[in-house]
């Protein structure tokens, strides 16, 4: 079953992606664990699954929905980043999600070509992560103990089966609307908001903006080929493209972070 199938995945990729990216970030810095954590790494094989099991055309059209889904991730950083302002990360948090709700009533039944979605969520994403530019420098991180690393890795994992379990008990529309929630976003951004400030928080969730145009471009190449292609090729030219893309966008997260 594709729900089952892609719980499995979420579950297996959430505590590996919240390892590379907690590493990362104390490595490189909270802007390059964003960046990583920008990456299509559960929606990319769940799209896969839809198009095997549901059809080139359902799979195409789910496609464009997750691209507008990125325009809530954005929309979720930037209200995290004017809440960080004021509030703790409890605070930020609930302003964030409250801001991704919003959104994504907004954008759930807007059906517009694939290029102009594309178009749409890349002017936003850039001008979310303009907007998130200019913040004071992180403090620096904490000692990071073996066991604390092991509850982030768990949390992830318990809060993926919660949302999943959630939605299929709830039905497909819940799921579908559940699907784009930055999960990995917001648990790293809460683990850098608590060990080293508002400041960490924002360059993190500005990395994961910047790193979404990789995210966006795989989403275009499957919603826009997949009818015309047949399934294998599509795919490996989206992942191509958002890779080479996600790729050129490290380069600009290293250079303003």
């Amino acid at each position: 079953m594709p729900v089952a199938t892609t719980t499995l995945l979420k579950l297996l990729l959430a505590p590996v992606l919240i390892l590379l990216a907690t590493l990362a970030g104390r490595r490189w810095g909270p802007a390059v664990g964003g960046w990583l954590a920008g990456l299509p790494l559960t929606s990319a094989p769940a799209s896969f699954i839809l198009a095997l099991e549901q059809g080139p055309h359902f799979a195409a059209r789910a496609a464009l929905g997750t691209l507008f889904g990125l325009v809530s991730l954005a929309l979720f950083s930037l209200a995290y980043g004017l809440a960080a302002r004021r509030a703790g990360w409890a605070g930020c948090l609930g302003a964030a999600l409250a801001a991704f709700g919003v959104s994504t009533v907004a954008f759930g039944g807007l059906t517009v070509p694939p290029g102009l979605a594309y178009a749409l969520v890349c002017a936003v994403l850039a001008g979310v992560g303009a907007m998130m530019a200019g913040s004071r420098p992180p403090r620096p991180p904490r000692r990071l103990w073996p066991g604390d690393l092991a509850i982030r890795m768990a949390l992830a994992a318990l809060l993926v089966l919660t949302l999943t379990s959630v939605a299929a008990a709830l039905g497909p529309a819940l799921a579908g609307s559940l699907s784009p929630l930055p999960v990995f976003g917001a648990l790293l951004a809460v683990f850098a908001h608590r060990d080293q400030g508002a400041a960490a928080a924002v360059q993190l969730l500005r990395g994961m903006v910047l790193g979404s145009f990789g995210f966006a471009t795989f989403m275009l190449v499957v919603g826009g080929l997949l009818e015309r292609l047949a399934v294998a090729p599509t795919y490996a030219l989206a992942s191509a493209s958002a890779l080479g893309v996600h790729g050129l966008t490290l380069r600009v997260v290293r250079r303003v972070s």
